[in-house]
């Protein structure tokens, strides 16, 4: 049963139908070449065959948003924001409106998670440090959606292609061919990319505005990402190579135990942590974007940087942007 039949079957909209899969909710199996998983009508039974079932599936990708969220978990909208702003809550979703304003979305089930797991965080003053954030202009909604999404997507294939197309989706242009200059491997990772939620607005500016919160723009996040995805295309070369002339030698990546070691296959997906998220590896902080925690669960923490590595040409581009962060004014 193709995907769009399976969401009506289980009265899901595609976007919810879309998380159930990623989340591992729904079960699939591989489709054609070039085509979306399917899902067996056996599986389809299996979720509709009791009423908890359904529920439970509706209820596991229900999304909030600000006001509803707020409600859910009973604090006020600024303070849910404010929360959000902060890291504590990581959007799986976002659209924008008629205005073109980012709307995000949340998972109701994380949303309680939070309220149980970090009730002093929902009443009183704001603390300190989350205050000097918030002063700071600090919004790490985009980054932790990112990661996020990026845990999802490594969560649901262990083809090392594929994984290595997911990290790629969210580079920009300019540092994925600076990264991977060989053309018949992005043509590969790009044939490869997964869907990451993103909305498709039909007007330019909503699009510019959709591209700059699906990729990542600040130098430590970006080469994060460029060094993960340096690992992931080295399992892949070794495993199958990319059709075309090139030279393939391989990546440089900073050793195993680091913070952003090798990853294999078999285990637990690498994305940058959110401050209250499931991934294992958290991707280096910054001021007004999504950032890790090295302190307490719910609490802001330090910068973790990735290791230093050799250099090569695929990531001067990183150095280049890492000079210029320095040079701008603070």
């Amino acid at each position: 049963m193709p995907p769009g039949a399976a969401a009506r079957a289980l009265g899901l909209r595609p976007g919810e139908f879309d998380l159930a899969v990623q989340l591992g909710c729904v079960r699939t199996l591989p489709g054609p070449a070039g085509e979306p998983p399917r899902i067996a009508r056996d599986e389809i039974a299996r979720l509709r065959s009791t009423d908890d079932r359904s529920e439970a599936l509706r209820r596991r990708v229900h999304t909030v948003g600000t006001r509803t969220g707020a409600e859910l978990i009973s604090v006020s909208p600024q303070r849910f924001t404010r929360l959000a702003r902060t890291g504590h809550l990581v959007p799986v979703r976002f659209h924008l409106n008629r205005y073109r304003a980012v709307v995000w979305r949340y998972l109701a089930d994380d949303v309680e998670e939070f309220a149980r797991a970090h009730p002093e965080l929902l009443t009183g003053r704001t603390d300190p440090e989350l205050r000097a954030l918030l002063d700071a202009g600090a919004d790490r909604r985009p980054r932790n959606w990112r990661g996020k999404r990026l845990g999802l997507a490594l969560r649901f294939t262990s083809d090392p292609w594929e994984r290595a197309a997911a990290v790629a989706a969210f580079l920009a242009p300019s540092a994925l061919a600076e990264l991977v200059p060989d053309p018949f491997e992005r043509s590969r990772l790009h044939g490869l990319r997964p869907r990451t939620g993103c909305p498709r607005p039909v007007s330019a500016p909503a699009r510019e505005l959709v591209q700059r919160l699906a990729r990542t723009t600040d130098p430590d996040e970006t080469a994060w990402y460029g060094t993960l995805l340096a690992q992931q295309l080295d399992e892949a070369r070794a495993e199958r190579p990319a059709d075309g002339p090139s030279s393939r030698g391989p990546s440089h990546c900073p050793p195993l135990g680091s913070p952003a070691g090798r990853v294999p296959a078999a285990r637990p997906p690498v994305a940058p942590r959110p401050l209250v998220a499931e991934t294992a590896v958290a991707a280096p902080a910054a001021v007004g974007t999504g950032a890790a925690a090295s302190g307490p669960p719910g609490r802001p923490g330090g910068p973790e940087r990735p290791p230093r590595a050799p250099r090569s040409r695929g990531l001067r581009l990183l150095e280049r942007l890492r000079r210029g962060s320095r040079k701008s004014p603070a």
